[in-house]
């Protein structure tokens, strides 16, 4: 069963004076061991070389919206992923001036290019730096590594930068020249096909319609005052005789009179008195009366039966105005049916004009949108040359060798101070801790509160254990012996420790 936390620090050292041997060597054994890991640990050395990420040069701002520098997101993974690329970890596993003559096997070269990739160290250096480093059992190795990857990532990423900026004009480039070819396309489609149709736009379409029904409107009015004219004029004729008989009597210039009477009214009908033919007939009329009145002062005056038919000139004229309007309406009636067809053609050109519209808006998108697109690449186009010119020139996202590679003085990690220092605690502290270990695990009862805690059992009294005196005259020597042991350990401990930094060990 456990014993209670409160009993273990009496307990362990209850037991470590009772055992002074067995703590005496797990001291010896545990010190030198861990003294003897220190002279067989394998010590590497580290070599570093500090890259400036020089992204905030004069030509960002200068250029800024019209060149694009190549950026990474991530600086540190993207630096790690070239570096560990099988192009830069096989120049490196093959250069002559680090490792020698390179394997003839393709095995070795393996496992080199392995051990090449398994030291590579890329760390964080604050914001715009970050560091390159090697780590080999070889200080001259891994200062030499360490300067070829970081000539080598200066070198690949400008390569990449020049290759990824041409790669990006050529491709962009492509592009402006199959959308030009698609323009050129689509501008040869709609200029075909306004020629092939050439019905007008539904502007002029609508205009031209609105332009027939207001003439075909009049040309009906106008039919309609025809109509209304014939009627009378049909009406008039009839109460008027196509014949006049004239005689030498006074009753012929009563029927002169009434024959100009009549032309005058409907003279009348249609003109003011100032008309030169209303004037003349007024005259007519003023000169027939006046001969009439004299011939009726006579007194031999007698009506005369003798006379003779003559055309009578109002039915003339009537007939004559008949025939003119009856004609002006055949004309109209004509105009009317023409108008009709012609508003009917125009309906069905309105209708292929409707129909072309949807093509037209078709061919006019199409259009539209490859120019749209066309002008948009023609701008990235031109962003990607000053940006390809920029990386040439060597201008924009640049890393540089802040800090070059030192060479290697001491080994990176655990060093044999720290093996001496570490073995000489432990060996201390490694009795105790076993100890500990093995009271909790230790199924015999040691304390009075076991009993009470985990059976119930109750305590009356606790018996201490009574030594004789030669049993502590005997332990007081084992005491002295043991400690001039491991004073003698630790010396020898201490010595073999200086020796090692001296290097005669």
């Amino acid at each position: 069963m456990a014993l209670p936390l409160s009993q273990i620090p009496q307990e362990v050292i209850r037991e470590v004076r009772n055992r002074k041997w067995l703590a005496f060597f797990a001291f010896v054994v545990v010190s030198f061991a861990i003294l003897g890991a220190g002279f067989l640990w394998p010590y590497k050395y580290q070599s570093d070389v500090v890259i400036f990420v020089d992204d905030k040069n004069i030509i960002t701002p200068l250029m800024e919206g019209r060149a694009v520098t190549t950026e990474i997101s991530d600086r540190i993974s993207a630096a790690k992923e070239l570096l560990l690329s099988r192009t830069v970890i096989e120049k490196v596993a093959t250069d002559s001036s680090i490792f020698g003559e390179a394997p003839a096997d393709q095995e070795s070269i393996e496992k080199r290019i392995a051990y090449v990739r398994s030291g590579v160290a890329v760390r964080p250096r604050g914001d715009s730096y970050f560091s390159i480093g090697f780590k080999s059992t070889s200080q001259m190795e891994s200062f030499r590594t360490a300067q070829r990857l970081a000539q080598l990532f200066i070198e690949e990423t400008k390569n990449r930068k020049r290759v990824e900026s041409r790669g990006a004009y050529e491709f962009i480039d492509k592009q402006v020249k199959g959308y030009e070819q698609q323009l050129a396309d689509a501008e040869t489609r709609l200029k075909q096909f306004l020629s092939e149709h050439n019905d007008g736009t539904e502007e002029q379409g609508n205009a031209r319609m609105a332009q027939l029904r207001n003439q075909l409107e009049l040309a009906k009015l106008e039919q309609e005052e025809l109509i209304t004219r014939t009627a009378s004029l049909e009406e008039q004729l009839a109460g008027v005789r196509p014949t006049i008989r004239q005689g030498r009597s006074q009753d012929s210039y009563s029927e002169r009179i009434r024959i100009l009477e009549e032309r005058l009214d409907s003279l009348r009908l249609q003109y003011h008195d100032t008309y030169p033919d209303i004037v003349i007939l007024q005259e007519q009329l003023a000169e027939l009366r006046k001969q009439q009145r004299a011939a009726a002062r006579r007194p031999n005056t007698r009506r005369s039966l003798s006379g003779e038919d003559a055309v009578n000139p109002l039915y003339q004229e009537l007939s004559a105005s008949l025939s003119t309007t009856r004609a002006d309406m055949a004309t109209v009636k004509t105009r009317i049916a023409s108008l009709e067809k012609l508003m009917e053609e125009q309906t069905l050109r309105m209708e292929r004009i409707q129909a072309n519209k949807a093509r037209y808006s078709e061919l006019t998108r199409d259009m539209e949108v490859n120019r749209e697109i066309y002008d948009d690449l023609l701008k990235r186009r031109e962003k990607a040359r000053v940006s390809m010119h920029l990386d040439i020139e060597g201008q924009g996202l640049n890393y540089r060798i802040n800090e070059p590679a030192q060479y290697p003085r001491e080994p990176a990690g655990p060093k044999f101070s720290m093996f001496a220092i570490a073995g000489l605690f432990l060996g201390m502290a490694a009795p105790f801790g076993a100890l500990a270990g093995i009271l909790q695990v230790d199924p015999r009862i040691r304390a009075s509160k076991q009993l009470e805690d985990d059976i119930g059992l109750p305590v009356l009294i606790e018996i201490p254990k009574v030594r004789t005196p030669y049993e502590k005259r005997l332990d007081r020597k084992v005491t002295l012996l043991v400690g001039v042991f491991a004073l003698l350990a630790a010396v020898i401990y201490i010595a073999v420790v200086v020796l090692a930094y001296l290097g005669v060990v």
